[in-house]
């Protein structure tokens, strides 16, 4: 999927979520894998805790409620 010089593409960043980028995309990983989405826009997932990895699933929301205050996990 080329690159286009009419836009750059827009990159959200959220404080404990995933970035949220205008597609389409192309993710290439430390394997050199590279996944495809053509969705207008994607959640990339920075916690690397989705079963749909590199998308995000919300995984990052679920904690272990005792290890969220402070007790042991």
């Amino acid at each position: 999927m080329p690159n286009t010089p009419e836009r750059p593409r827009r990159i959200r960043v959220q404080r404990d979520g995933p970035l949220l980028i205008e597609g389409p995309v192309e993710v290439v990983d430390d394997n050199g894998e590279v996944t495809v989405s053509r969705r207008f826009a994607v959640a990339v997932c920075t916690c690397r805790r989705s079963r749909t990895y590199p998308w995000c699933d919300t995984s990052h929301r679920r904690r272990d409620r005792r290890s969220c205050e402070g007790g042991p996990a």
